[in-house]
């Protein structure tokens, strides 16, 4: 298995959430359930880099520990590895969990003002994940499709924003809800500073 790092070199540009005294930090999770998942698929590091359409140089950081990685690396990653987004990025919690305003690891757009943050990953015997939104009108973030299968569901919580398939997104007012299909393009571009919403991938 060839586990050294190219020359290639790609912007990883995302951010991640402070962790508490005690606790892993999200960048050695990454890196553990990358080194898993690729072990698992049984994959070298150049296989996994050439499916997922980034630099060996910036995977092997990864697995190191090391890099800051955006939402859309760590995506591709994961469609790669088969995996759901938030397997890479949070570990098992307990049962009871509680997720204060502004904690959770946190992931950036390299194209838009939007971010991610983590709120619960997929129990045993449960296919979804649980995401918190925040997103500015600057410009839209475009996702490419997910696993086959996956179901997005979005609560639009603040704000107004256009979301759904790329092709015909809907506009949504606080309390409005959406499912689409997460295998296909689609979009969510806020149209009012401090949009917010609650996402919920599930895999069907």
């Amino acid at each position: 298995m060839d586990d050294s790092a190219d020359d290639d070199t790609t912007a990883a540009t995302g951010e991640t959430g402070d962790s508490g005294e005690g606790q892993t930090s999200p960048l050695a999770h990454i890196s553990a359930a990358l080194r898993r998942e690729r072990g698992k698929a049984g994959l070298s590091l150049s296989e996994l880099a050439k499916r997922a359409g980034v630099a060996k140089s910036t995977l092997s950081q990864l697995e190191s520990g090391g890099g800051n990685p955006s939402i859309e690396t760590l995506w591709a990653l994961s469609v790669a590895l088969d995996v759901p987004f938030a397997a890479l990025v949070q570990p098992a919690r307990p049962h009871v969990r509680l997720v204060r305003a502004g904690e959770g690891p946190r992931f950036s757009a390299d194209r838009a003002d939007y971010l991610a943050t983590v709120l619960s990953t997929c129990p045993p015997n449960a296919r979804r994940d649980l995401y918190l939104i925040t997103a500015e009108p600057d410009s839209a973030r475009e996702s490419d499709p997910h696993m086959p299968g996956v179901v997005e569901h979005v609560v639009l919580s603040a704000g107004r924003a256009l979301v759904g398939l790329a092709d015909e997104p809907v506009e949504l007012a606080p309390g409005d809800y959406i499912a689409y299909p997460g295998d296909l393009p689609h979009v969510f571009r806020a149209l009012e500073p401090g949009t917010a919403a609650v996402l919920v991938s599930e895999h069907v």
